[in-house]
């Protein structure tokens, strides 16, 4: 039995992808209604957008959301298409409303809930879920004389066909997670020469040792404490590596679980980058100090002139837009809070899929979305209890609410579907 009609109390969540998906399983499971909305096209978009060799990084047994298996075809690391498949064929079967092409460019707090600014006008909802993403704009730093070099600068993300780098002089600019992505695939590439500009060596996990993806392993490693699992993790890279400072490649003062933990930084997977590097293919340099026309000055003085620098520098949550005026942001750009924790300034909103984990982002959609639909429920019950739910709703509806939600649900009435998960 639902706690409440869509029309009542509803709940909208902000983004189609796996965390806004794995909320709305949650949230269904417990009776209770939720629409979403998304600024694609359908969902999976960002993924398709990535480069075309691009695989996950956690294993397949933990890259999948409730009520769907991912497919054993797709390996032990999922492809980005495969992902595109599976993330498209759960929205589908969700039995959930999904409103694509509906941009939220603001939220505001009102007395019964949140007011929703979107591209199709005004909303009203008595709980708001944010599951846009962590990585949703990718970050290039603002260097000095960027403007003027005449080399060819992209992000990380937009590598594009590995293909295109052969016989390049490439420089990668970051060691980190997405860092050592790039640089797996650019070891099997013949460059012309292969570069990375690192302030801080990453903490490395092998992909596989002997045959093993030693990411299976993953669930059992989060379950750590941090002051046990970075030595392990120094130790085990350690005792297949060596010492890779004799290699260039420095150590960051914090372990990777601690890093991963206080900044978001993953351990970097390594699944060849070392190999290469370890052989002179991969040479590592010190940090950009500043652009010239012709060539790039690094802190150390030295100059290098590649063909092209890949910035694998990060990337930002991109909400300053929609949450101006609200301070629930850090000095980075990234939400204060996560899964089920509540701000006391913004009752009713709620943040998933905003903090990366050993375990990767379809695990934690999952985590976050019970935590977050147990919040919601707790708050239904008590609205219940105190009869604080019928004053919401008619508040909601003075304020146009069920103008909103009947135009949404109308207007998306042929892309819904009654199947469930």
């Amino acid at each position: 039995m639902k706690l409440f009609d869509m029309d009542d109390i509803p709940v909208l969540i902000i983004g189609a992808g796996i965390s806004g998906l794995g909320a709305a399983h949650e949230l269904t499971r417990r009776g209770i209604s939720c629409c979403i909305l998304d600024a694609e096209a359908e969902s999976g978009v960002p993924w398709r957008k990535r480069h075309p060799q691009l695989t996950l990084n956690t294993h397949r047994k933990f890259s999948q959301l409730p009520g769907l298996a991912m497919p054993e075809s797709a390996g032990d690391f999922p492809h980005r298409d495969t992902v595109v498949e599976y993330v498209q064929r759960y929205a589908v079967n969700l039995g959930v409303p999904i409103r694509y092409g509906c941009r939220v460019t603001g939220l505001r707090r009102v007395d019964a809930g949140w007011h929703v600014e979107t591209s199709e006008g005004p909303m009203f909802a008595r709980h708001v879920v944010i599951a846009t993403g962590r990585d949703r704009e990718p970050v290039i730093p603002n260097w000095l004389g960027r403007e003027s070099w005449g080399g060819r600068l992209i992000h990380a993300h937009d590598l594009g066909e590995i293909g295109q780098y052969r016989g390049k002089q490439v420089l990668v600019v970051g060691a980190g997670n997405s860092g050592m992505d790039v640089l797996n695939h650019l070891a099997g590439v013949q460059t012309a020469s292969l570069s990375v500009a690192v302030r801080f060596g990453p903490s490395v996990i092998p992909k596989y040792i002997a045959g093993f993806p030693l990411l299976r392993l993953s669930p059992i490693l989060s379950r750590l404490p941090v002051w046990l699992l970075d030595p392990l993790l120094t130790g085990v890279g350690r005792l297949l590596y060596g010492d890779l400072r004799r290699h260039g490649l420095t150590r960051h003062a914090n372990g990777g679980a601690k890093r991963l933990l206080r900044t978001g930084v993953a351990p970097a997977i390594d699944n060849g980058a070392i190999a290469a590097l370890k052989q002179g293919r991969i040479r590592v340099v010190s940090a950009i100090s500043r652009f010239r026309e012709h060539d790039i000055e690094l802190v150390d003085g030295l100059r290098i002139a590649p063909d092209v620098m890949i910035a694998a520098t990060g990337y930002t949550a991109g909400l300053g837009e929609m949450l101006r005026g609200l301070d629930l942001l850090d000095a980075r750009g990234f939400p204060v809070i996560n899964g089920g924790e509540q701000h006391p300034s913004a009752p009713g909103l709620w943040f998933t899929g905003m903090r990366p984990g050993l375990t990767g982002f379809f695990h934690a959609s999952t985590v976050t979305g019970r935590a977050i639909a147990r919040g919601i429920e707790a708050t239904v019950r008590t609205d219940r209890a105190t009869g604080a739910d019928g004053v919401q709703g008619e508040r909601l509806r003075e304020s146009g609410m069920e103008l909103a939600v009947d135009r949404l649900l109308s207007a998306d009435a042929a892309a819904s579907t009654s199947r469930e998960v």
